[in-house]
């Protein structure tokens, strides 16, 4: 399995809006917003900063239920497989791909889907996958029952989304290094 990270490669890969102090989040979307309103980070709404860190508190809590290991309280976000519509996001994109062997699997936690409308209270579609997080077994289990959503869509659902919760394996392609 090989998880991939899509960025704009006039910046850097795993740069996290979630690192920063909120009310600074909150700034350099609104300049996204402004100097690139076509790009895909553009249209989320103005709760948006406010939703992430609220659905991150939930994953830490779900995360440490499943016994994972966590060094960092938001993770780096990768989604499982290729995904051409994330590669549609970026004005330059690009993208690194890891393979999930290179890193402690006790590090990482997935999402069928995009982790916003898994813990939405305003997603009650009823799907099994709603409000669930994942380790790698259970992860595999979704797939072997639903497939990959790049292959076999299910409701709203483009990818499964891995949470990598070290800096370790990450800091290794954030240096160019691999």
């Amino acid at each position: 399995m090989y998880l991939y990270h899509y960025y704009d490669s006039s910046r850097a890969p795993f740069l996290n809006l979630s690192d920063l102090p909120r009310e600074r989040a909150e700034e350099l979307l609104d300049g996204i917003r402004r100097g690139n309103p076509s790009s895909q980070a553009a249209k989320r709404h103005s709760e948006y900063v406010a939703d992430r860190l609220y659905y991150e508190s939930i994953m830490r809590e779900k995360f440490s239920e499943l016994g994972g290991i966590r060094t960092r309280n938001a993770p780096h976000y990768m989604v499982v497989g290729e995904c051409e519509w994330l590669s549609s996001w970026f004005e330059n994109s690009a993208f690194i791909k890891i393979s999930v062997s290179e890193f402690d699997l006790r590090i990482i936690s997935f999402t069928y889907g995009d982790s916003h409308p898994t813990f939405s209270p305003r997603v009650n579609d009823g799907l099994e996958y709603r409000k669930r997080l994942y380790d790698y077994g259970g992860i595999l289990e979704m797939i072997a029952k639903y497939g990959m959503p790049q292959d076999n869509e299910y409701g709203n659902v483009r990818y499964i989304e891995a949470q990598i919760w070290s800096d370790e394996t990450i800091d290794r392609y954030r240096q160019g290094v691999k």
